[in-house]
């Protein structure tokens, strides 16, 4: 039996939604499979982890500290700032841990993001709490272009995407052309399955090391509390834009409809998929774990 045999049946007896899927071991691609065409997907959130890498990089260069105060870079917004807001600091925004318990996605393109992020109320102390806010990373692509005086995206592309050999990536920007960062990434399942594989060998691809192996290691150590989500795939943790999975020393990047990233430390294994999944997309996640991870 192939190694994706029972994953490609349960994908079909279960209508997973899978597009395709990448497993990579010990160097490897051991095997991948399409369900369809071999297009680039919006990666949805599985995108905030790029944005991350992004706050890694900068902090590699001397830009920031995950300890700065984000309204620090921001004094345009020092008037309408809500109180309290001055305590957020970048490290905040990679865990989710704003202060925040609400976003209005209905002014997301009515009003500037940034201006949005501080003018919303502080419903707890900074760092106190877990809230999966997407301006939250959005606010990191604007922070490394305050530092490098571009957008993350043309930013991480000599840094990260060039590195990857990953050609014309295409990412959504808001209305006032800054980078989403949030989701509208669009990539395929092979060139997704690049981030977590660099991720996996600690910041190096093809031998080069493109990424701080230290924030590599924090990304995946320094965990916020997240048993209040209602899902064993999300109640594990959650650190710098990736989620912790329910085997150990295993995460993942994570985008709405299926698409994830998973970083297997044990198994020195990448599995990638795309995908389509409108019900629960952590069921897919549920059939690797049945389906693939006893062959690896």
């Amino acid at each position: 039996m192939g190694l994706l045999s029972d994953f490609r049946n349960s994908v079909v007896e279960k209508n997973l939604g899978v597009y395709g899927i990448h497993v990579y071991q010990n160097g490897k691609t051991l095997a991948e499979h399409r369900f369809r065409s071999n297009d680039r997907e919006n990666l949805y959130s599985a995108s905030k982890t790029f944005a991350s890498v992004g706050i890694g990089i900068a902090e590699s260069e001397g830009l920031l500290g995950l300890s700065d105060y984000v309204l620090d870079f921001f004094p345009e917004y020092k008037e309408i700032a809500y109180s309290g807001s001055e305590k957020i600091t970048i490290r905040h925004l990679l865990q989710m841990s704003s202060g925040h318990m609400f976003e209005d996605f209905s002014q997301y393109n009515s009003k500037d993001r940034a201006e949005l992020f501080f003018s919303t109320e502080m419903k707890k102390e900074a760092g106190s709490n877990f809230y999966y806010e997407d301006l939250c990373t959005y606010m990191l692509g604007r922070i490394v272009e305050k530092v490098s005086g571009k957008i993350i995206m043309d930013y991480l592309k000599p840094r990260l995407f060039h590195k990857l050999e990953i050609v014309n990536p295409q990412w959504h920007t808001c209305q006032n052309g800054h980078t989403e960062c949030s989701g509208g990434l669009y990539l395929t399942t092979e060139e997704f399955s690049r981030l977590g594989i660099t991720l996996l060998q600690k910041g190096i691809y093809k031998d080069k090391q493109i990424l701080p192996a230290d924030y590599v290691s924090r990304l995946h150590s320094d965990w916020v509390d997240t048993t209040s989500k209602n899902d064993d795939e999300t109640r594990g943790g959650y650190g710098y834009q990736v989620w912790k999975c329910t085997p150990p020393n295993t995460y993942r990047a994570d985008g709405m409809y299926g698409q994830m990233s998973v970083v297997l430390t044990d198994y020195n294994a990448v599995i990638t998929v795309t995908a389509h999944n409108e019900i629960n997309h952590k069921d897919i996640l549920r059939a690797m774990w049945s389906d693939i991870l006893p062959k690896l």
